[in-house]
């Protein structure tokens, strides 16, 4: 019988924070049927020794040959666990899980896909780490469109299906709330308690927020325009095209009226945005055959449904053409 939920774990050297951490969800869960899944980041320490001569009936171990960084090692327990739920959290006892229960009930009762942390009163430094989360979240929050205060914190209860589909690559795990809402997710935050570290280092500093950014761009390409990758570089395309046009018939005119053109900046700025345009025209095409493939080559659809005509809930339907 499989668990009601998975309490997935990514750490990457917190030995000193393994035991502590272990006995606070076995506290919190109990009553619960849960399971522990620590994936372990190619840690260097002693921290994969420590969770193998652990006796708990409850945990398991997803161990990675290296450090592959924390979203494929979130990826890699989510993979592994075989709750109907599944609860995130990091491995150095900042977050509580005395909230998870809280977090879990109103995810059934309130019909939620994820019930996302909001670390309220946070417990770390004003510069290294709440400055530059604030501006990441502020970012996020704005160009995302999803308005929630805290994209950082992580711990968050999701159904196991959501989770497996959120496509956890590079470090897109700062983005889960927002590929939960390119998923057609629905979604909740609620406060939730947060403790300063006891142990070890934090592996986050100010270079996050710089990081943010250019996953942001991916991101937003998947919200806009992952179904439809044309409508991007074809009509940048063509205003490209059309803009040498202009400048060059403006050219030609002058031509026409005896001045010399030869060298002049603005020619080349006209040969160039032509070439361009072009070039992304061309890149669209390519692009939209691509996706073509990726979809009618297994057989997926560019939808996700909730529910049948009759209202009851949908898991994993393949629908054939």
């Amino acid at each position: 019988m499989n668990p009601k939920i998975s309490v997935v774990v990514t750490v990457y050297n917190e030995e000193e924070n393994i035991r502590p951490l272990i006995e606070q969800i076995t506290a919190a869960m109990d009553g619960h049927e849960y399971e522990i899944i620590y994936a372990d980041d190619g840690s260097s320490d002693k921290t994969v020794s420590i969770l193998h001569n652990i006796d708990h009936p409850r945990l398991r171990v997803v161990e990675l040959k290296r450090n592959y960084g924390q979203s494929t090692a979130l990826m890699a327990g989510i993979d592994f666990a075989k709750g109907e739920y599944i609860a995130t959290m990091d491995g150095d006892l900042q977050n509580d899980p005395s909230d998870i229960p809280a977090m879990l009930a109103l995810a059934e009762e309130g019909g939620y896909d994820m019930v996302a942390g909001n670390r309220a009163n946070r417990k770390d430094g004003v510069f290294l780490r709440k400055i530059p989360s604030r501006i990441a979240n502020y970012i996020i929050r704005e160009a995302g469109g999803v308005k929630l205060k805290d994209y950082g914190c992580a711990l968050r209860v999701m159904k196991a299906d959501l989770a497996r589909d959120l496509g956890l690559y590079g470090e897109l795990h700062r983005f889960i709330p927002l590929l939960a809402h390119l998923e057609g997710a629905r979604y909740t935050q609620i406060d939730v308690k947060h403790h300063a570290r006891k142990f070890g280092k934090s592996k986050y500093g100010l270079n996050r927020t710089f990081k943010v950014v250019s996953d942001l761009l991916l991101v937003l390409f998947f919200k806009k325009y992952m179904r439809r990758p044309m409508h991007l570089f074809g009509n940048t395309g063509l205003f490209f095209i059309a803009v040498g046009i202009l400048i060059n018939l403006y050219l030609l005119v002058l031509k026409f009226m005896g001045q010399d053109i030869w060298g002049r900046p603005l020619l080349i700025l006209g040969v160039l945005l032509l070439l361009g345009g072009i070039q992304f025209v061309t890149i669209g095409i390519i692009v939209e055959i691509q996706m073509r493939t990726y979809y009618e080559s297994q057989d997926k659809r560019p939808y996700k449904l909730r529910s049948l005509v009759n209202g009851s809930e949908i898991e994993n339907i393949k629908i054939l053409p």
